[in-house]
């Protein structure tokens, strides 16, 4: 598969200064990191963005790009150590800021994990909403050592590998010369702490998982796939920092009758052949109580009614959407011999001029598929 172009492949153009090249693979180098990335290809994406600003940023290598493309000497070797050399991701600041950059308290408060939890509706319960409480397990602060981890009536040390920053800085050589590479410390996970006596609660975490009952107000028209914002019932935070937040990703069970899209309800309602030629006027449930709709006389299958404001409320407040209830001609079945009498007569009576009348275009169309035209 041929190269694309380091330009395209930067999103810069080929006057570019270096400065620009610089801006523009911090950014995707941001973006791609396999550390941080979900993105799927996130790999190949760096691994191509990094070979690209390799060439680009160096004079020599630039300029016999620009003469003769990926063909040229020494081109598309990669020079970061090869494709699985990514290192950690703050190595991407450490490489421009020479490993300066300013460190981050391990002690610092910090905001809890947010959760997810997925909750199963039934379909009148999404459309006119539901109050209930479900249990949620979750990560808190142990009482047992106040989220020390230490053994109470003890205390957590610090670090001497890190000397309590959280973090061990190690030199490494690159294209751009010797530069500082930070680190989480692995002794003490980047607390700054060592716990020497754990806590016997929490074995030395500082935090315990507990199950919490929480009430959840799902809000009258909701549909699948949407998310429900619960603040703060989310996982404890570090250090003192606030609590992250609940997500409730909402499923909706299929109902044997209506269907849904956005705030329209969808049905279907049978009639028989004789309401549907002498007109009628029917008894038709929706979600909010039965209603009775007129179906005039000549009424054909797949003839859909709206019915105003029957619809699912509008999750943010606005209004209410539409019943469609959509007419299904049934033909009927082990009919009786008078029955058949009557039908036989009424073909009679009809006749087929009377039928092409009805339904010219239809019957000129079928003719003429059967002479082949």
């Amino acid at each position: 598969m041929s190269k694309r172009d380091y330009y395209e492949v930067l999103g810069i153009s080929q006057d570019a200064s270096k400065q620009d090249i610089k801006k523009a693979y911090r950014k995707l180098a941001r973006k791609y990191h396999p550390d941080v990335s979900e993105e799927e290809g996130a790999q190949e994406k760096f691994k191509e963005v990094k070979e690209a600003y390799e060439t680009l940023s160096d004079d020599q290598k630039r300029s016999q790009y620009d003469q003769f493309g990926h063909e040229g000497p020494g081109m598309g070797q990669g020079g970061f150590g090869g494709a699985e050399d990514f290192g950690g991701f703050s190595d991407i600041f450490d490489m421009f800021f020479g490993g300066g950059g300013r460190r981050r308290d391990p002690n610092a408060p910090r905001r809890g994990n947010d959760l997810q939890y997925t909750m199963t509706l039934e379909f009148e319960e999404a459309i006119f909403g539901k109050s209930t409480d479900v249990e949620i397990p979750r990560e808190e602060e142990c009482d047992t050592c106040d989220g020390s981890g230490a053994k109470p009536g003890t205390s957590p040390e610090t670090c001497p590998h890190c000397q309590g920053a959280g973090q061990i800085n190690q030199e490494q050589n690159t294209p751009f010369g010797r530069v500082v590479n930070r680190r989480v410390c692995h002794h003490c996970q980047g607390s700054g702490k060592i716990v020497k006596e754990k806590c016997a609660t929490c074995g030395g975490n500082g935090r315990v998982t507990k199950t919490d009952s929480i009430h959840l107000d799902i809000p009258a028209g909701v549909d699948e796939g949407q998310q429900v914002r619960i603040p703060g019932k989310g996982e404890a935070g570090v250090n003192g920092g606030p609590a992250g937040d609940l997500y409730v990703v909402i499923q909706v069970k299929r109902h044997e009758f209506y269907e849904r899209d956005g705030d329209h309800i969808f049905c279907e309602v049978p009639l028989t052949f004789a309401q549907a030629g002498l007109g009628d006027e029917i008894e038709v449930p929706t979600l909010h109580g039965k209603v009775m709709l007129k179906i005039p006389a000549g009424t054909q299958t797949g003839k859909t009614f709206r019915l105003k404001g029957k619809g699912s409320p509008n999750v943010h407040g606005r209004g209410h959407g539409d019943q469609h209830v959509k007419i299904r001609v049934v033909t009927p079945k082990n009919l009786t011999d008078r029955q058949k009498e009557l039908l036989r007569e009424f073909n009679e009576i009809s006749g087929n001029e009377t039928a092409e009348e009805q339904h010219g275009n239809f019957f000129e169309r079928m003719k003429r598929a059967f002479k082949g035209e």
